[in-house]
């Protein structure tokens, strides 16, 4: 075959844990054809011969599917297109069809004019090195040709009818669906309504430009009109998802949101209530409330780093039943695939809270504590790192039970704890508190402060 150069793709756009960038700025046509060409070379040298391609409800979806499509088929490799599907079918579909590759085409929860790859290789989430890699073929020109076979799969009923055979409910439940335009509504209302639910919808109407709000639940703002509609309505639960449908936001019926490190609680009990011992994964933003509520129920808490990547590398290697991030991802290994998937996590929620006659009150007697949302400085690309490093090297902070710098800088305390770590996605440093009262978080963020303030003076805190 005839060999193809293309102009190396802009190095901003190849992140810690996927592909991202502005389409036609930086993550152009041209520029995902060729890192289909690139993933096509790589998944040939693995010996894998056809990789699923989904992609969500953006606008540029059809276009990037195609560019990346075209580049994958050059390289020999099958591509099997499944549509506009949330990511978690996706990753369902390389199982399904038998791929064990598959690339997700989605922006996530960023704006409109964002586009992006998620990509599995073989079974491998692909990250840091790994997408460096894809860039370096690129340049090198190291890329093999050939002409792979296009054709189109449908995943979505069987995604559907694996989900319904298997979780049940105790009960019918009446709940609100909030999908924020994002593509989990070309899904989420008929699986619910499958699993026996009626449902107040929310936006399920699929529409890239996102006109009624950002499809991102781990920030309350977004959540706001489900909390309006469980005020409204008899529903008695609130789910919301993001913009590619492998997160979930929980509201309670009053309006209370329950953040996901206290939804991985439930999921806890839950399954190690038929995996007894079993080791329970969560990232360094989690609540410390995990640890001894995994324990009381017999499990083994095990402190992970934080990004969907590493924690689905984790879960692999450790063979843990369950794993769940603050950021709302949650991967089930027991009677799932270990993949992230808000719209699965919805249905072991539900089948869970089925059994009670007031699920709020479940929800709302999980161990709780005063928590800060996520904090950011932001600073300059490269900044972040550095001043983290600092801060593992000199920073004493007096009257701490324990340092954990597995991933950034976490100082726990009897009665609480503080976080600051370099994000891998954005040049910001995430800065997270908790604590058993709102004296002990001030006195957490004052010795953050002055810790700070000595390896970095002047810089202005979210806190």
């Amino acid at each position: 075959m005839t060999s193809t150069s293309y102009t190396v793709p802009a190095a901003e756009i190849f992140k810690a844990y996927d592909i991202r960038g502005i389409v036609d700025r930086t993550l152009t046509a041209d520029a995902v054809r060729a890192i289909g060409h690139a993933l096509g070379s790589e998944a040939v040298a693995r010996r894998q011969r056809a990789i699923a391609v989904g992609r969500d409800g953006r606008l540029s979806g059809p276009e990037l599917a195609g560019a990346l499509s075209d580049g994958i088929r050059a390289a020999g490799v099958d591509v099997v297109d499944i549509g506009c599907v949330p990511t978690p079918l996706t990753y369902f579909a390389a199982y399904q069809l038998g791929t064990d590759s598959c690339v997700s085409v989605t922006g996530s929860h960023n704006p409109p004019d964002y586009n992006g790859l998620k990509m599995v290789l073989g079974g491998q989430t692909l990250y840091g090195p790994l997408i460096q890699d894809l860039r370096r073929r690129i340049a090198d020109n190291d890329l093999v040709h050939g002409a792979g076979q296009l054709r189109q799969e449908n995943v979505i009923g069987a995604y559907l009818e694996r989900i319904v055979s298997d979780v049940k409910l105790a009960r019918p439940m009446k709940i609100v669906v909030d999908c924020g335009n994002g593509v989990a509504g070309a899904v989420a209302p008929e699986l619910f309504r499958r699993l026996g639910c009626e449902i107040v919808e929310l936006f399920c109407e699929v529409d890239g430009t996102f006109p009624n709000h950002h499809p991102d639940p781990s920030k309350p703002e977004n959540l706001q009109d489900v909390i309006r509609a469980l005020k409204e309505t008899d529903a008695e639960l609130g789910l919301a998802f993001d913009g590619d449908g492998d997160r979930l936001g929980v509201v309670t019926k009053d309006g209370e949101i329950i953040f996901p490190d206290r939804q991985l609680m439930l999921f806890a009990a839950d399954v190690l209530s038929r995996v007894p011992g079993g080791e329970i994964i969560y990232d360094v933003k989690c609540t410390r409330n995990l640890a001894g509520w995994v324990r009381q129920n017999g499990g083994k808490p095990t402190m992970w780093q934080t990004g969907h990547a590493l924690v689905k590398a984790k879960l692999k290697e450790t063979g843990a039943p369950l794993a769940g991030e603050m950021s709302g991802h949650v991967f089930f290994k027991e009677r799932w695939f270990g993949f992230d998937d808000g719209l699965y996590a919805g249905a072991r929620l539900l089948e869970i809270l089925s059994r009670h006659a007031d699920p709020s009150a479940v929800l709302k007697g999980l161990p709780d504590a005063v928590s800060t949302p996520e904090l950011n400085i932001k600073m300059a690309e490269g900044e972040p790192f550095e001043l983290v490093r600092r801060l593992k090297d000199t920073a004493r902070f007096d009257g701490a039970t324990e340092v954990i710098t597995l991933d950034g800088v976490r100082v726990e305390y009897a009665d609480g704890f503080g976080l600051a770590r370099p994000s891998n996605t954005t040049p910001v440093v995430v800065l997270r508190f908790e604590a058993d009262n709102e004296a002990a978080i001030a006195r957490i963020q004052g010795a953050f402060r002055s810790s700070i303030d000595q390896v970095w003076p002047g810089l202005k805190l979210p806190f």
